[in-house]
């Protein structure tokens, strides 16, 4: 009897779920967990950590403003596409080299930000955040560098979707993971401020990952193209030559200013929320460990589920579309908070709340980087263009959302997470505006 031959769309299936298997697809998903990290110890985590050491709240909105980095990174992103760092470039290569050179740095400002204290010091506090958000951002210059240059056109999808899984993993660990080492410190018998300071530290040991994968990744060819091209220059004239050229060959391109409005509004709804949501939990009375237990559990199936929803999405349907859906579900998402208030503390409404949240945040965040990825294409300045346009992203998350402490204050919970809704409308009116007028038919 003749064996049974698969069939055609088993194969296809198998192919499509064999990517994510890839050498190059899996070290960026490494590198995705090391990125994801300090964010939230230099945000979400440590406001619980303030909250907890009695900050008000309009200080605790204020801290937002520690993720400028974030938002300026492309001023210094020329100098990772342009320049070697000592010694380690040499050994591993120009990409390779900034990424143990940066995430050394993470780790030694996270250590730093941990040995503060709330209590007595808020201005250590806000230069430890500072610091720790300076080495996060200068990670994801080379990091999203890395990424766009090493995988081929059939792993874009693949490495965003397992990325981004990766990027909320590493935010897992920087939350319930970090909260859970605090409270696991406390009962083991140090007072409050070294259990917190023992977590960031041990919190801080899980960059070796990202470092891991970086010594046992290959350069990418087209980092190899670029060196040869810079090879007659000088480091000065390739500093100015890839600022100059990423920034003229972006503003040049038809309708520029109403892009960068778009990549700045496109993911406001969950930066405005995402600024109050862990104050919020704790003052409906829920424990950092009732917190952290809903995001490690259900809430990491949801993020995982929902950023391979979304590179589905971004294969299936064309661009616009994507961005449609996802737009449209995160902003949505927001209302359960609001539900949420009015419930208090029900552990069944915050189970949900914290799913659908980060179930649309996966989905919207992986079509957004595969937009981003589409409109970056040259080697010589892919660092300075996709920083420039995460540095714009951030701006909602650092900037706009700066006085959601205020407004949550005035309004209530209730009615902020509703704010938090509407918040999307400008964005999606850009995203109108920008379909009708052929742009994204154009990169597609």
């Amino acid at each position: 009897m003749a064996e049974s031959v698969p069939a055609a769309s088993d194969r296809g299936l198998l192919n499509a779920w064999s990517v994510y298997l890839r050498p190059r697809v899996l070290v960026v998903v490494f590198l995705g967990f090391s990125s994801g990290l300090p964010l939230a110890l230099s945000g979400s985590t440590l406001l619980i950590w303030m909250r907890e050491a009695g900050v008000d709240l309009g200080t605790i909105g204020l801290f937002a403003a520690v993720g400028t980095p974030y938002t300026i990174k492309f001023l210094w992103a020329p100098l990772v596409d342009a320049l070697d760092v000592p010694l380690l470039s040499r050994l591993l290569g120009r990409r390779r080299g900034w990424l143990i050179f940066s995430q050394l740095l993470l780790i030694a400002a996270i250590v730093f930000l941990g040995l503060c204290d709330p209590v007595t010091s808020l201005r250590f506090v806000a230069i430890g955040a500072l610091l720790v958000a300076t080495a996060s951002a200068t990670q994801d210059i080379v990091i999203d560098a890395f990424r766009v240059e090493s995988l081929e056109e059939s792993e874009q999808a693949a490495g965003m979707a397992s990325y981004v899984a990766a990027y909320r993993i590493g935010m897992l660990a920087s939350t319930a993971g970090a909260l859970f080492l605090v409270s696991g410190f406390e009962a083991y018998g140090f007072d409050k401020h070294a259990a917190w300071s023992v977590g960031y530290i041990v919190t801080a040991a899980f960059v070796v990952i990202g470092i891991l994968a970086a010594l046992f990744a290959t350069e990418p060819a087209k980092s190899a193209a670029a060196n040869v091209a810079h090879a007659s220059e000088t480091p000065l004239t390739r500093v100015f030559r890839a600022a100059y050229g990423a920034f003229s060959e972006f503003l040049s391109r038809e309708m520029a200013f109403a892009i960068l409005a778009f990549v700045v509004l496109f993911k406001f709804t969950d930066a405005l929320a995402g600024a109050m949501t862990a104050p919020f939990v704790i003052d409906l009375g829920f424990s950092r460990n009732e917190y952290a237990a809903i995001i490690k559990g259900v809430g990491l199936a949801a993020t995982l589920i929902g950023g391979f929803a979304g590179g589905l999405l971004a294969r299936a349907y064309p661009l616009a579309m994507s961005l449609w859906i996802g737009g449209i579900l995160q902003a949505v998402a927001n209302l359960a908070f609001s539900w949420q208030a009015t419930r208090g503390h029900d552990i069944g409404w915050l189970t949900f709340a914290i799913v659908a949240e980060n179930f649309t945040s996966a989905i919207g965040t992986v079509i957004f980087v595969a937009y981003l990825s589409a409109l970056c294409k040259n080697p010589l300045h892919t660092a300075t263009q996709f920083a420039l346009l995460t540095a714009l992203a951030a701006v909602g998350r650092t900037y706009l959302s700066s006085g959601a402490g205020f407004v949550a204050a005035a309004t209530g919970w209730t009615a902020f997470f509703a704010i938090c809704a509407l918040a999307a409308i400008p964005g999606l009116l850009l995203l109108a505006w920008l379909q009708a007028r052929g742009h994204f038919s154009a990169l597609e």
